[in-house]
């Protein structure tokens, strides 16, 4: 297991896990959504091949209608 941060609370995951297997896993939503790793944007293309590494800091924003 590797430790990882996402939004500020520390998580293990499997070791070669990619971002979207993250996503997955933590349950969030697919769409409607934004990821950076380490304060870089992944877009969402790269997310079956962008694999996560021990202490990634990983920020998931979820998009909000309103006006």
């Amino acid at each position: 297991m590797i430790q990882i941060k996402v939004n500020n609370e520390t998580v293990n995951i499997e070791p070669n896990c990619s971002v979207s297997q993250l996503i997955t896993n933590q349950k969030f939503p697919s769409k409607g959504i934004a990821i950076a790793v380490n304060q870089e944007v992944v877009p969402k293309i790269n997310w079956d091949n962008f694999t996560l590494q021990q202490n990634d800091e990983i920020l998931i924003i979820t998009a909000t209608q309103g006006g």
